[in-house]
């Protein structure tokens, strides 16, 4: 029964390579065998290259002081820091909140054995995680300083030990959020924002990285000893991949006296976790009138509410959100030595800068595609609105109103930020702003008529039409395109015009574009939407 258990979590984790969810079948073994093959590119390819160059960095200029002990240190933190955080929303929807556990509670299966097929499927994708760091380090470490027999005993306890802390992490951290997540009325916001810390968290490290390894290595004896002085633990556990036996097996016995208590701790609380739903208040009626909304209003707050109860299409289709304001802030505090770098380079056409600027903007606009696949999301359900006693056309215009909303927002107060920090009359700033909103209204159209004309109603996942669509695909390469166009036409030619007639021209055109779009859809888009 384990081995079952432990094969349903493992074909759960990877079930998108085995089930095509567009076309709602089974993958032939050669797709399933393409896709195994990509995962083992990305894995040991792209992770493992890029921690065998970090380790070929630290090793040498480490070892050669004397401090190899210092560079599995460093190593081993960041194999516990990808392990952890990489499985730990496996482990949160995994092993305490599964979509099945009433149903495997319900059959004659122990619950230990539950766990313990859960647990293993945890470990498993940890594991594989903390492999891509501490299997390259441990080989760069082997070829600079030679092998040995002891080295090797020690790396595979080190490997071990590693493994197992991730796993003791993982469950903790796993805990913790689904105990919140189970307080929560809407549990999609603390899927976006953990993965919003994890974004903000790589690109910080992704960018510090080389400051980082620079310092350590120019101020390593001077860490070494602090360390030594007041983390002699620490010295110990670095000491292990070095090939000292004695850290080794003590190490070793302390991670398996924790993995046993915190196994032991989950054992009586595991079934509370998994059978909890959620907190319920008793709240006290109070009679008070109802306001009355438009149907368009009802329809616009039912498209507000479809968006925020899915952190997969928050975090797909609405990113630009939170990246437009960001970009602003930017602008206000380093744009001016962009603006002075692009006015000297580009000093013969006239506000480069501006239309420049204007092209970033209309860049970041295109990050946000709510509207592509806010038809495909209705799914099976797509019978609903199209039964109901409401124009066709209002249901369309409130899913465009959503991503206009929600990114002419945005885009409004990254023009302001953009138009404090240029050098030029206030016509062009004012026209930046303006050809912005008009091209987030042309996208937000453009992707409603894809949306419409390219649907894709027979998924299993919403991820299908959220990220595999074609309509998504075109739409998000199409804005970028749209973007370098519209700066390439000015810098090769449209400065001769003036970025006041060139940003006019361009503006007109997406207001032209959006009115014949809105047209449409009130029409034959309308018609479509109502036989799909």
């Amino acid at each position: 029964m384990l081995k079952l258990l432990v094969k349903k979590q493992l074909m759960e984790v990877f079930r998108s390579y085995f089930y095509d969810e567009k076309k709602n079948r089974m993958r032939p073994k050669w797709q399933v065998a393409a896709w195994f093959v990509f995962f083992i590119l990305i894995t040991v390819g792209l992770l493992g290259g890029m921690f065998t160059v970090i380790s070929m960095t630290l090793c040498p200029g480490l070892t050669s002081v004397n401090m190899g002990w210092l560079y599995f240190l460093l190593v081993n933190g960041m194999a516990i820091l990808l392990g952890a955080f990489g499985s730990v929303f496996n482990t949160y929807s995994g092993l305490y909140l599964s979509k099945d556990n009433e149903l495997l509670l319900s059959l004659p299966i122990p619950i230990r054995t539950i766990m313990a097929s859960r647990l293993i499927n945890v470990y498993l994708m940890g594991t594989m995680y903390t492999a891509t760091v501490i299997i390259p380090a441990l080989i760069v470490y082997w070829v600079y300083t030679g092998f040995s027999s002891v080295k090797l005993i020690c790396g595979i306890l080190l490997f071990l030990i590693l493994s197992f802390i991730v796993l003791l992490l993982s469950c903790l951290l796993g805990w913790v959020v689904a105990k919140i997540s189970v307080k929560l009325k809407n549990k999609s916001y603390i899927t976006v924002l953990v993965s919003l810390l994890f974004i903000a968290a790589y690109y910080f490290f992704y960018f510090k990285a080389n400051d980082f390894i620079t310092n350590i290595l120019t101020h390593a004896e001077t860490y070494g000893t602090n360390i030594k002085g007041a983390a002699y633990g620490l010295y110990l556990f670095g000491r292990i991949g070095e090939g000292d036996i004695a850290p080794a097996l003590i190490f070793t016995a302390v991670t398996g006296l924790l993995f046993g208590l915190v196994m032991y701790m989950m054992s009586r609380s595991f079934l509370d976790v998994v059978t909890a739903g959620g907190s319920s208040e008793r709240v006290k009626y109070k009679e008070k009138p109802i306001r009355e909304k438009s149907v368009f209003s009802a329809l616009l707050s039912k498209e507000f509410s479809r968006f925020t109860s899915s952190s997969n299409y928050m975090l797909n289709c609405g990113l630009g959100i939170l990246m437009i304001p960001v970009a602003g802030i930017v602008l206000l505090l380093k744009g001016g030595m962009i603006v002075e770098a692009i006015d000297g380079l580009l000093s013969a056409r006239a506000d480069s800068t501006a239309v420049l600027l204007c092209s970033s903007l209309l860049m970041l606009s295109s990050m946000n595609d709510m509207a592509v696949p806010s038809v495909s999301l209705e799914g099976k359900s797509i019978w609903i609105p199209q039964t109901l006693p409401v124009e066709t056309k209002q249901f369309l215009h409130a899913k465009v109103m959503v991503q206009i909303i929600l990114t002419g927002i945005p885009i409004l107060f990254a023009s302001v930020c953009a138009a404090i920090i240029l050098h030029t009359s206030m016509t062009v700033k004012v026209l930046l702003a303006v050809t912005a909103i008009a091209y987030t209204a042309f996208s937000s159209m453009a992707g409603m008529v894809l949306g419409i004309r390219m649907p894709l109603l027979n998924w299993t996942n919403e991820l299908a039409p959220i990220k595999q669509s074609g309509a998504v695909l075109i739409i998000l390469l199409g804005g970028w395109a749209l973007s370098v166009v519209f700066a390439g036409l000015y810098i090769f030619a449209g400065y001769k015009l003036g970025a006041v007639v060139y940003l006019s021209i361009c503006t007109a055109v997406f207001i032209a574009a959006s009115l014949l779009m809105l047209r449409w859809l009130d029409t034959k888009g309308a018609d479509i939407f109502a036989h799909l």
